[in-house]
């Protein structure tokens, strides 16, 4: 898509919008009296960000971006933005109501994400995506993809013994082929590597030695 409006005074402030997709991304730009002096598509990629911002910066200074979708599709293009000095303003998805009236055009939708910005209907910092936060956010999503992958499996093991031969079930449901458990535990708790944290303190407190559980 080409430009609207040539501009040729690059010391003006100018708002960027953008409607966001998987594969490419629609921005538009505008100057801080509403005016949209250009619009175009890029591809959802490294290059395509860079050229995003190369492109918005010949026609002025970028001073805020409207950016719909930080936490998704979004995400990549908005760190580079905050990376380039650019302040970043999340931009809620037009709603259906709007859309049905007026007709779905991804260059409407990126003029309006930054007329919100403009407007200040728009005002809220998205999150960073990086640092400590993020990495802890990884880490939950491994440990609970991992428990319920444990879940899985121990119902589908029971369901396999339900029609296993007698002797098999009855070897398995033996107390020898319990987990083992600690001797300063409660009766009927389970976790061997919480057991062994709690127990160690209990011990230590009282002074006495941890023994290694069978």
């Amino acid at each position: 898509m080409a430009s609207v409006l040539p501009q040729s005074q690059t010391d003006s402030q100018i708002i960027v919008g953008v409607d966001i997709h998987k594969d490419f991304h629609v921005a538009v730009v505008i100057t801080v009296m509403g005016v949209v002096v250009g619009s175009r598509a890029f591809p959802a990629t490294a290059a395509g960000y860079q050229e995003l911002i190369g492109w918005a910066g010949s026609y002025g200074v970028v001073s805020r971006a409207g950016v719909e979708g930080t936490g998704s599709y979004g995400a990549g293009l908005a760190r580079l933005l905050r990376e380039a000095g650019v302040d970043v303003v999340e931009v809620n998805r037009p709603n259906r109501a709007m859309c049905r009236r007026r007709g779905k055009n991804d260059t409407v939708d990126a003029e309006a994400a930054a007329r919100a910005v403009l407007s200040g209907e728009a005002a809220v910092t998205p999150k960073s995506g990086d640092g400590p936060v993020e990495a802890i956010r990884v880490l939950k999503l491994a440990k609970d993809s991992a428990v319920k992958a444990r879940g899985q499996a121990i119902n589908q093991l029971k369901a396999v013994l339900v029609n296993a031969e007698p002797q098999l079930r009855e070897e398995l449901a033996s107390p020898q082929s319990q987990p083992a458990r600690c001797p300063f535990c409660e009766p009927g708790f389970r976790g061997i590597s919480r057991c062994h944290r709690r127990c160690r303190t209990r011990a230590q407190s009282a002074g006495s030695s941890y023994p290694v559980p069978r």
